[in-house]
C-alpha cells in the first residue's frame, strides 16, 4: 500500500478579534519587544474595517497579516507620516466612502519565508480594491537598502530612482513594483523607527483597472439598521438580611430587561456594598472592603448565572476584589450571555477610595468583545480622564458603560458632564448607572445621587439634546433605548463634525507605555 502523503494546509481569510493575540505574537517576532503593534492597535484596525484586515494561516498558525483601511485621495496622496495617517496605528481614520484602500501593515513570519505569504496578502488587498471598485492602493513602502548604499545614493529620491530603473535592487521595493505598485515620490519622517530606510518611505499606488470613476464626495448610505438595546439600572440601596435576598433584587432588574428584550444592562459603581448592611458590628472602612472582597466568587458565580440564564448580557456595576497581587481594587466585571466573565479594573481611585479604602488604581484598560461587538466600561472617576474613552474608541467601542456612584448633585454633575463630552469627542454612545437611596449604617454610603442616563454624539440623526432616555432623580427604576450603530458609522464619516478623524496627528498623540 503506497504512502499516503498529506501537504500543510494554508489558508488566508478575513482577521477576526479572536485573531489579535496570534497577530500580536506575529508582530513581536518580525519586529521585536519594542517597536511591535500592540493587542488594541489590531483590535481597532479589525473594529474599523473588519473586510481589511487579512491573516494567513499555515497549518492552523497565524503566519502573516496585512492591515488597511480605506481613505480619501487628497489625504492619500499628500504628504503624511505612519502616525498621522493611521490615527496612532488604529486605523481610526477609516472613512467608509473613501475612494483609495490604504495598506498600513504587512507582516510576515520570519521562518515562514518561502511560501510567498506576501503575495498572497497583497493579491487579497487588489481583490477588495476590485471588489469595492475603489482607485486603487496607496501605501509608504520600506526602503531598507538605502541606508546601505547611501554614499552611492546621497538621497531617498535617487536610490528609489535607481531602484525603479533596476540600477540596484531593494529586497522590499523590487517586491512592490513586481506586482504592479509604481512609485510617485517620497514620504519624509514616515516612520522614525525604521532606521534602515532612515525614517523615509517610498510612496507607492496601484491603480485599479476596473475602477469606476466617482466624482466629488460619495454620500455613505445609512444601509440597514444596525439597533442594540440597552438598560440602565438605577438601583436603590436597601437593608438586607442576606447575600441570597440582594442577589434577588440584582435578578429582578436583569429579569425585567430580559423581558423587554435588552442585550445589555448595567448596574451601578460600587451597589454591592449593600451587603454591608449584613454585618453584625460597626465596621472600619477598611474592614468594610476587605469584608466585601470574601463575596467575590459567589457574586461573580451567580451573576454569570443570570446572563446566561436570562440571555443578556450585564455590566455588573463594579465590586471590591482582592486582586492577585494583594491589592484591593474598585473591579467592574461584564457578564456576557455565552458565560464569559471579562473584568475591568478602576483606573483612577478618587481621593476617598484611596484613604478611607485603601483602593488602589488598575494598570490596563481595553474594550471587551461582545456579541454586539466592542464595548468599553469606565468606572464613574475614570470617565473624567479622556485618554481612557478615547482609548476604548480607537480600539472600536461604540457603546461605553459608565457605572458610577454619587453623593451630592455637584459629584454627579461632573461625571454626567464629563460622559456627554466622551459621548461627542469620541462619537459613540455613553450609558450610565447610578445608585440611589440611603444606607446610615454603611459608611460611605450615607446619601445617594443619582439620575441614569443613556447618552448620544450630538448631530442630526440622534436625539436632540443628546439623551436618548434618562430616568427621573433620586428614584429606583430603569432606562431603555434602542441604539442604531450605523448612524454611529454615519457620523463618523460624514457627519456635521468628525471628531475621530480630524484629530491632528501631526501636532499630538497618545504615547501609551507597552503592554498597557
Amino acid at each position: 500500500m503506497p504512502n499516503k502523503r498529506t501537504s500543510a494546509s494554508l489558508n488566508i481569510r478575513v482577521a477576526t478579534p479572536q485573531d489579535v493575540q496570534a497577530i500580536h505574537e506575529l508582530s513581536i517576532r518580525v519586529y521585536g519587544e519594542g517597536n511591535s503593534c500592540t493587542a488594541g492597535m489590531i483590535r481597532g484596525q479589525i473594529a474599523a474595517f473588519p473586510e481589511g484586515q487579512f491573516v494567513v494561516e499555515y497549518d492552523d498558525d497565524v503566519v502573516g497579516y496585512a492591515a488597511s483601511f480605506r481613505i480619501d485621495e487628497k489625504t492619500a496622496m499628500g504628504d503624511h507620516t505612519w502616525m498621522e495617517i493611521t490615527g496612532g496605528g488604529y486605523a481610526s481614520r477609516h472613512d467608509p466612502a473613501g475612494d483609495w484602500l490604504y495598506g498600513m501593515e504587512v507582516l510576515v513570519d520570519p521562518t515562514r519565508r518561502r511560501l510567498r505569504i506576501g503575495q498572497r496578502l497583497y493579491d487579497a488587498r487588489q481583490g477588495l480594491a476590485e471588489a469595492k471598485e475603489l482607485k486603487g492602493i496607496v501605501f509608504g513602502g520600506r526602503m531598507p537598502g538605502w541606508q546601505r548604499r547611501k554614499k552611492t545614493y546621497p538621497t531617498p529620491q535617487e536610490y528609489l530612482n535607481a531602484v525603479v530603473n533596476r540600477k540596484t535592487s531593494d529586497q522590499v521595493i523590487s517586491f512592490q513594483l513586481r506586482q504592479g505598485f509604481e512609485p510617485i515620490g517620497v514620504l519624509k519622517d514616515y516612520l522614525a523607527s525604521d532606521k534602515a530606510s532612515g525614517g523615509y518611505a517610498s510612496h507607492m499606488i496601484w491603480r485599479n483597472p476596473y475602477a469606476k470613476e466617482m466624482p466629488g464626495e460619495t454620500e455613505l448610505p445609512h444601509g440597514q439598521k444596525e439597533d442594540v438595546r440597552v438598560a440602565t439600572v438605577q438601583f436603590s440601596a436597601r437593608m438586607v438580611g442576606s447575600f441570597d435576598e440582594f442577589m434577588a433584587n440584582v435578578e429582578y432588574f436583569v429579569d425585567v430587561t430580559a423581558d423587554y428584550r435588552s442585550d445589555f444592562v448595567v448596574f451601578p459603581e460600587l451597589f454591592t456594598l449593600q451587603l454591608l448592611a449584613l454585618e453584625q458590628k460597626k465596621l472600619s472602612p477598611a474592614e468594610s472592603i476587605e469584608q466585601l472582597t470574601r463575596y467575590t466568587p459567589r457574586f461573580i458565580e451567580k451573576m454569570r448565572e443570570m446572563a446566561i440564564g436570562y440571555n443578556i448580557n450585564i455590566i455588573g456595576g463594579s465590586h471590591p476584589t482582592r486582586t492577585d497581587d494583594g491589592e484591593i481594587q474598585n473591579v467592574a466585571y461584564v457578564f456576557l450571555r455565552d458565560g464569559s466573565v471579562h473584568a475591568q479594573e478602576k483606573i483612577h481611585p478618587t481621593p476617598n477610595e484611596r484613604y478611607w479604602w485603601n483602593i488602589q488604581g488598575g494598570d490596563e484598560i481595553g474594550v471587551i468583545q461582545t456579541d454586539c461587538g466592542p464595548i468599553g466600561v469606565l468606572i464613574c472617576y475614570d470617565s473624567e480622564f479622556p485618554e481612557l474613552a478615547r482609548r476604548l474608541a480607537d480600539e472600536g467601542a461604540r457603546i461605553l458603560f459608565i457605572p458610577f456612584c454619587t453623593d451630592t448633585r455637584q459629584s454627579y454633575l461632573r461625571v454626567r458632564y464629563c460622559a456627554q463630552a466622551r459621548a461627542i469627542e469620541n462619537q459613540c454612545y455613553v450609558v450610565m448607572s447610578g445608585n440611589v437611596g440611603n444606607m446610615p449604617n454603611v459608611e460611605n454610603m450615607d446619601i445617594q445621587y443619582a439620575q441614569s442616563c443613556i447618552l448620544t454624539p450630538c448631530d442630526y440623526p440622534f436625539a436632540r439634546d443628546g439623551i436618548a432616555a434618562e430616568t427621573s432623580e433620586n428614584v429606583e427604576t430603569v432606562a431603555v433605548a434602542d441604539l442604531d450603530f450605523t448612524d454611529i458609522t454615519w457620523a463618523r464619516a460624514q457627519g456635521t463634525v468628525r471628531n475621530l478623524r480630524d484629530r491632528r496627528f501631526d501636532l499630538y498623540s497618545i504615547d501609551w507605555k507597552k503592554g498597557v
